[in-house]
């Protein structure tokens, strides 16, 4: 299947009336779609999957697509939006510690990469912290440099060890054996479709 294809495949699974708090609707991605303006069509998708709640198949046919185009980060965030309707959603303010009081003298890309562990307070049988390890999305900017703040996301290698958290939870990051900063739980929702899977790669 083309761009279009996908494209258009992705658009007839957005309900009828869905739209952003801008008023975009489904009607504007395709007349787009008819203008060949396809990484637009592609954004409006993105944006109007807000307004509801989207299935796999449509994260999936949409990072396929901006695969085609050529928008890596546009990939990887509808690939990471498809992982979340299957493992959940946490998200965080996370807080990172200043450079020179922790190893880390570079910002967090954003896109994903970043695998830490996290003390989310499971602990091993003498009491020991049992870290456990999440992937981390920034949001709005491409990256966190250190001594910042900023909004994130966490994908969990093993979600049932995260579901004991809600909001105003604190959890910790670790790079090394020095805590590296802390994040705020904000929101926390159980996944749109059942099991537990390893998230995308």
């Amino acid at each position: 299947m083309d761009v279009v294809g996908m494209l258009e495949a992705a658009s007839l699974l957005v309900p009828e009336g869905v739209a952003t708090d801008n008023d975009i609707t489904v009607s504007d991605v395709w007349d787009y779609l008819t203008r060949d303006e396809w990484e637009v069509a592609l954004g409006l998708l993105e944006e109007l999957a807000d307004a509801w709640t989207a299935p796999p198949g449509f994260w999936e046919t949409l990072g396929h697509a901006a695969e085609m185009v050529g928008h890596e980060r546009s990939r990887e965030w509808c690939w990471w939006r498809e992982a979340e309707t299957r493992l959940g959603v946490i998200r965080a303010e996370l807080v990172l510690r200043p450079a020179g009081e922790t190893f880390r003298r570079t910002p967090i890309p954003g896109a994903g990469v970043l695998r830490p562990m996290w003390d989310i307070g499971n602990r091993r049988e003498d009491g020991a912290p049992d870290l456990d390890i999440a992937r981390v999305w920034v949001e709005l900017v491409p990256d966190l440099a250190p001594g910042a703040r900023g909004l994130v996301r966490l994908l969990p290698l093993t979600p049932t060890r995260w579901r004991h958290l809600a909001p105003g939870d604190r959890i910790t990051l670790y790079e090394t054996s020095v805590a590296g900063g802390t994040a705020s739980i904000l929101e926390v929702h159980p996944p749109e479709v059942p099991g537990d899977l390893v998230p995308r790669s």
